[in-house]
């Protein structure tokens, strides 16, 4: 639903800040309304507060006993990758020539990109995930079909096609030239566009020249206020061959910094074996490391330092990476973070994971105020979580006494069964059960553990 107003009664989290930093900047409404309008949030409380004042002709959809939460947000995620997934095991550099590039050739097929592009989407919205920040290939026709997909279903997505001229298959290689002047295609006819937005992706350092890095940085400098993504300091392996490509390098993030793609909104894959030189570097700069627990387990690349990263004052993200990830599912995600940060004596408790998910990774990709909150003037982009969902989780809810320890649940046992719908631009485009809701949004279908019911506000 895009035009009228909509009112959505259930149990509301969202956050006002960091409960790492402070705990009072939590928001949880036990029974309570949220009015959106036109894809936008208008107000937010308590429904018994709210619900005399509504228009006659509002409707009202009844979420109760589900948890209402901003929706997911995946910073690092590729679209190529969903046929590679549990693909057996290897490091970073020889999954990448085994599995990756060969199915990443297949990408200028339009009918392969097409399909891929609906698959990922639904898959994302399936798990409560209503912004991600894509890798596509080399071949434009990728950017285009996801960039389609995405506004027929009126999504928050950034993609860039990825930029590489050497270190892998003929059929995936650009030029410096090409890499810039199909970037700059595919920005001019997508970036701003509705809700999408360009991300300029140079693959990692060792699948790009000097000369097309260089590209790479005329591009930015043009773009100065768009995101930008690449890998960094993943795998051990990985940052041995940056050394033997570039030489001249102090260490691996040197060769971005010369080429100016070290700044705001820039955000970094992995970041797992930084130098202190580089932590600081980052913080500076205002980039963000992204984690990517489920593919560093995967790969055996190894443990992200969070609390390092904290303190040296650098902003984090936390991504599925499908398909060197293993689940689409930012729940399960964060629960794999949870056990990857504990092998490092660190924890994660949930309202910090839950806030991660949402407004942190809001803050890391650049899109703090419009996205990752429930409050006014932010768009209206919803999970609806059902804690109950499984009768494991419904026999472990029958104990928990806290929200705190109701959220430890669902980050530790929940997965796409834990969605009960999934709303999008104020729009329901997913819900459990059934196929994604496009306009015109009918009722849904009746949920299991607790349905949805719709009425018009008299009611």
């Amino acid at each position: 639903m895009n035009g009228g107003t909509l009112a959505i009664r259930a149990r509301i989290l969202t956050f006002d800040g960091d409960p790492r930093l402070d705990p009072a900047a939590t928001t949880y409404i036990e029974d309570g309304l949220v009015i959106v309008r036109e894809g936008v949030v208008e107000a937010l409380g308590e429904a018994r507060d709210l619900v005399p004042a509504l228009p006659h002709d509002c409707r009202v959809v009844d979420h109760r006993p589900h948890l209402l939460m901003p929706g997911f947000i995946d910073p690092h995620l590729h679209m190529p990758q969903t046929q590679v997934i549990a693909s057996y095991g290897t490091e970073l550099l020889e999954w990448l020539s085994r599995y990756t590039f060969p199915e990443e050739s297949r990408y200028g097929d339009k009918s392969v990109s097409d399909a891929a592009a609906r698959f990922v989407l639904s898959e994302l919205l399936a798990n409560g995930t209503t912004t991600a920040v894509f890798f596509c290939t080399s071949h434009p026709q990728s950017v285009d079909s996801l960039m389609t997909e995405a506004e027929r279903r009126g999504l928050r997505i950034l993609a860039g096609k990825v930029m590489m001229d050497r270190g892998a298959p003929p059929s995936l290689l650009d030029t410096p030239r090409r890499g810039y002047d199909e970037s700059k295609a595919l920005i001019e006819r997508w970036h701003g566009r509705g809700r999408l937005s360009y991300a300029i992706s140079p693959r990692f350092a060792p699948t790009s020249t000097e000369a097309q890095l260089e590209a790479t940085g005329a591009l930015a400098a043009e773009f100065p206020d768009m995101a930008i993504q690449t890998h960094l300091s993943e795998n051990l392996a990985e940052i041995a061959y940056v050394r033997e490509l570039f030489p001249w390098a102090q260490d691996y993030l040197a060769v971005y910094e010369r080429y100016g793609l070290v700044r705001e909104k820039a955000l970094f894959g992995h970041c797992i074996h930084l130098t202190e030189r580089e932590k600081a570097s980052l913080a500076e700069a205002g980039a963000s490391a992204i984690f990517c627990p489920t593919s560093n387990l995967f790969l055996g690349s190894g443990l992200f330092d969070r609390a390092g990263l904290l303190a040296a004052g650098i902003r984090t993200g936390i991504a599925t990476d499908i398909g060197g990830g293993t689940s689409y599912s930012m729940l399960a995600t964060a629960g794999e973070g949870y056990k990857a940060l504990a092998l490092r004596h660190q924890k994660l408790p949930a309202l910090q994971a839950f806030h991660w998910m949402t407004a942190g990774n809001a803050a890391a990709i650049g899109l703090g105020k419009r996205i990752g909150r429930i409050a006014p003037g932010f768009e209206a982009d919803f999970a609806l979580l059902d804690s109950s969902a499984t009768p494991a989780m419904r026999r472990r809810m029958e104990r928990v006494e806290t929200l705190g320890e109701e959220l430890f649940l669902l980050m530790t046992m929940g997965d796409d069964r834990a969605v009960a719908a999934t709303y999008a631009n104020g729009r329901r485009v997913h819900a459990r059960g059934g196929a994604a809701a496009l306009p015109p949004v009918e009722a849904p279908p009746a949920l299991a553990s607790g349905g949805a019911n719709e009425s018009p506000s008299q009611q």
